[in-house]
C-alpha cells in the first residue's frame, strides 16, 4: 500500500507536540498513577460484560415471552456495544494494561460479537489511527453501502436522502462484519498489511472460519436448543441484538470525524502539517460533561485525547481533556468540540446533508 508522510520541520508544530507530551507525561508523574486501567475501569469491565452475558444466559434457563425475550436482546445489544467501546477498544491498542496477555485476552472480547481481532487492528489502529479522516485510506469514512461519508468521494443523486436513511444502514454494521471480515482479510492481504503484522494469510483464515462457526453456534445454536422460541424468532432475536448494537457503534464512531470543523484533506505523498496537528484537525470531542455517557462509551466522546495518546486508557481522559485543549490554544490550533451529544448528533446530522449534496 501506499504510504503518507507527515512531515516535521515545522518548528511551531514540533514545539506544540513537546509542549503537550511534556504536560501529559507530567501530569501521571505528579499524580503517582499508571497511565492504564485503574479499579474503576476493572468494575466497568465487569459490568459492561455482564450486560451482555446475563441476558443471554437468562433467555437459555428461564422461560420467558416474548416481550421479555426482546427486551433481553436490546440489553445484549447495548451490552455488547458498551463492551466493544469500553472493554475491548482499550485492549486492542495496548491501553488496558501493561501486561500483553492481558490486553490480548481483553482483545478478544471482539469474538463475542463475532468479529476479528486482526482485522480490527489494522483496520482501525493502523488505517483509521495513521490517516484519519484521509478518503481512499481510512476504511471509517468509506461509503456504508448508499451512505457519502466523505467528500472526496463520488456523489449520487440519491446521497441527498442519506440523513433519512442513514439509521437502517447503520443498523447492519456488525452484521456486515459476520461475512465481509473474509474479504478485508483478503484485501489487507494483498495490501501487505497481514505480513506487516506478522501473520500469515491461510492461517488467520481457517482460525477465523472456526470462532465465526463457534460464535453462531452458541449465540443462534443455543437457543434454538434450549428455548422453546423457533428458527424465525431466534433469527430476529439475533438481527435486533446486532442491530442495536451497530447503531450505537456508528454513531458514537461517527460523531467524532464526521461532524461540522472536522477537516477531511485530500490524500497526498506528503501531508503539509504534524501528525499531531492532523489529528487536531480531522478529529471532535463531544458531550465530554457527561459522566453517564463518557461511562457507556469508554472515552469516544474524548476522541481527540485518545487519538493524540491512543496508548492511554480512557478512564483518564476527563483529566488530559483540559490539558489538550489549553495547549491547542496556546499554539493557536483550533479544538473541535460539541458541548452535548444532541449538538453532536445535530452536526453529524447537518455533515450528512452537506455530503449529500454534489
Amino acid at each position: 500500500m501506499s504510504h503518507i508522510k507527515f512531515p516535521h520541520h515545522n518548528k511551531h508544530e514540533q514545539q506544540f507536540v513537546a509542549t503537550l507530551r511534556k504536560k501529559v507525561n507530567l501530569y501521571f508523574k505528579e499524580s503517582n498513577i499508571s497511565n492504564k486501567a485503574n479499579a474503576k475501569m476493572v468494575i466497568k469491565t465487569i459490568a459492561l460484560v455482564s450486560m451482555y452475558l446475563l441476558p443471554f444466559v437468562l433467555i437459555l434457563l428461564v422461560p420467558m415471552n416474548n416481550w421479555m425475550a426482546l427486551a433481553s436482546v436490546v440489553v445484549m445489544g447495548i451490552g455488547i456495544a458498551g463492551v466493544g467501546m469500553g472493554v475491548m477498544h482499550d485492549a486492542c491498542h495496548g491501553a488496558y494494561s501493561k501486561k500483553e496477555w492481558v490486553n490480548k485476552l481483553l482483545s478478544g472480547s471482539l469474538y463475542l460479537l463475532g468479529s476479528n481481532v486482526l482485522n480490527w487492528k489494522i483496520q482501525h489502529n493502523v488505517l483509521h489511527h495513521t490517516y484519519t479522516n484521509i478518503s481512499g485510506l481510512d476504511e471509517d469514512i468509506d461509503s456504508k453501502g448508499p451512505i457519502r461519508l466523505s467528500e472526496h468521494k463520488p456523489f449520487r443523486k440519491f446521497h441527498k436522502y442519506q440523513f433519512l436513511y442513514v439509521f437502517f444502514f447503520y443498523g447492519l454494521m456488525t452484521l456486515v462484519m459476520l461475512t465481509n471480515d473474509f474479504t478485508r482479510l483478503y484485501k489487507y492481504a494483498q495490501m501487505g498489511l497481514i505480513k506487516s503484522q506478522n501473520k500469515k494469510l491461510s492461517t488467520e483464515f481457517w482460525k477465523m472460519l472456526f470462532r465465526k462457526v463457534v460464535y453462531l453456534t452458541v449465540v443462534f445454536g443455543l437457543p434454538l436448543w434450549l428455548t422453546r422460541f423457533n428458527f424465525w424468532q431466534v433469527l430476529l432475536g439475533f438481527v435486533i441484538m446486532h442491530w442495536v448494537a451497530s447503531i450505537i457503534l456508528s454513531f458514537v464512531f461517527q460523531m467524532a470525524h464526521v461532524v461540522e470543523g472536522a477537516e477531511q484533506p485530500e490524500k497526498e505523498n506528503e501531508m503539509q502539517i504534524d501528525w499531531y496537528v492532523h489529528q487536531l484537525k480531522t478529529t471532535s470531542d463531544f458531550a465530554r460533561d457527561n459522566k453517564i455517557l463518557s461511562w457507556y462509551v469508554g472515552g469516544l466522546n474524548f476522541q481527540i485525547e485518545h487519538h493524540l495518546f491512543p496508548n492511554i486508557c480512557h478512564v483518564h481522559y476527563k483529566k488530559l481533556a483540559p490539558i489538550v485543549q489549553e495547549t491547542a490554544a496556546e499554539f493557536g490550533f483550533t479544538y473541535n468540540i460539541k458541548p452535548t451529544f444532541r449538538s453532536a448528533l445535530i452536526s453529524h446530522f447537518h455533515r450528512l446533508r452537506e455530503l449529500g449534496k454534489a
